[in-house]
């Protein structure tokens, strides 16, 4: 058998992971919180089954929980989405993201992707046959080059993905980045796909600049958004998928017959949670304290650290400590040190490494506490 993705090899997610596993290390590797979702937020779900939701949703989605994404979208950036044909809520972000690369994206399309990526972006583009034109930013700040993006744009570029609150950096992208991006995406009529998973993870005052918020952006952009890393239950694999009728026909094509619908009584029970806007809004506060929290218990510590503006990652620079390749650093941190961490090459164009690793304080005190005492003592 021939492959069709014969460079892709295990996630470097579950590589660290086994090997926090293996070597009984502390893991701030993989992206999920270690603390208990909300108990209300359980028992809704909890009712939804005895009611009688066991059944398949919609295919678009529980129409309840979509229109509460109307109003939630409205109410945050002025824009309002068609719950009937603008919304549909998906197995995860991942899925929703695979979903718009699979309705769009052809054979010899080229895709712009700013790397470090997310790792599900381009094995999806590759396994329809669409080009990878990767533009690397640059540490410590990560901000895009517009002008590089520019020349790179041929008669054969078709999308443009952005992350923001970007995965691993935590920066964001601002104002005049997403009006720079949606004036090229008009001259040289690109479709956009906006990773917005950690649109509720925002710190120190600032605001997040949702692709919905820049009326012709909005109109050539699938926005993809998680309920799992929103509400602290990964594991229940939801998210949702925000588009223009136009782009959500094409989308729902596809999505029908990938997963048709998902998990009917978690979304009832997420119709009534987003009822309370302080679920969601109140989350920038919550996680600002842990990050301060535990930059401030390594403040003393030989990594260098820019905090980050938004999503439950921070970047650790150890460039003090020594020369080795993050690869080779994280795994002895892993083996010696018993932390598991994200070498954060991976994501970069030709594994540029910028002597970083990546690490989630989406965790409990008493295991940051215990992963600072590592990182203080090497």
């Amino acid at each position: 058998m021939i492959s069709k993705l014969p460079n892709v090899t295990t996630s470097i997610f579950a590589v660290m992971s086994k090997m926090a596993n293996d070597f009984n290390a502390l893991n701030l590797s993989q992206g999920y919180p270690n603390f208990k979702s909300d108990p209300y937020l359980l028992e809704l779900v909890n009712q939804a089954m005895k009611q009688g939701y066991n059944q398949y949703a919609p295919m678009q989605g529980d129409l309840g929980l979509r229109v509460e994404l109307s109003n939630k979208v409205k109410n945050s950036h002025q824009k309002e989405y068609n719950p009937a044909t603008e919304i549909t809520i998906t197995a995860g972000a991942t899925q929703a993201i695979f979903t718009v690369i699979s309705a769009v994206i052809n054979s010899g399309d080229e895709v712009i992707i700013f790397t470090p990526a997310y790792d599900c972006y381009g094995p999806s583009i590759e396994l329809f046959g669409g080009k990878i034109i990767p533009v690397q930013l640059k540490a410590p700040l990560f901000s895009p080059n517009w002008e590089e993006v520019s020349e790179k744009i041929t008669n054969k570029t078709k999308m443009i993905i952005i992350n923001s609150p970007h995965n691993p950096s935590g920066r964001l992208l601002l104002e005049e980045d997403m009006l720079q991006l949606q004036s090229l995406a008009e001259k040289h009529d690109l479709l956009v796909l906006s990773d917005e998973v950690y649109e509720h993870i925002i710190f120190d005052g600032n605001i997040h600049q949702s692709a919905a918020k820049f009326p012709e952006l909005s109109k050539r952009t699938f926005i993809t958004a998680s309920f799992g890393k929103t509400f602290h239950n990964t594991g229940w694999k939801l998210g949702y998928c925000l588009a223009p009728e136009n782009l959500m026909i094409e989308f729902q094509k596809v999505h029908q017959y990938n997963v048709f619908s998902v998990n009917h009584p978690m979304q009832r029970a997420l119709a009534t949670y987003l009822k309370t806007e302080e679920h969601y809004l109140g989350l920038s506060s919550f996680y600002q304290q842990k990050r301060d929290y535990f930059l401030n218990l390594i403040k003393d510590s030989r990594f260098k650290v820019i905090p980050s503006d938004g999503t439950y990652f921070q970047l650790l620079d150890y460039s003090k400590v020594t020369d080795e390749s993050d690869l080779v650093f994280s795994e002895r941190l892993a083996k010696v040190n018993k932390l598991a961490t994200i070498p954060t090459s991976v994501f970069n164009a030709n594994q540029e490494d910028f002597k970083q690793v990546r690490i989630c304080f989406a965790k409990t005190e008493e295991t940051l506490n215990a992963a600072a005492k590592i990182l203080n003592s090497i």
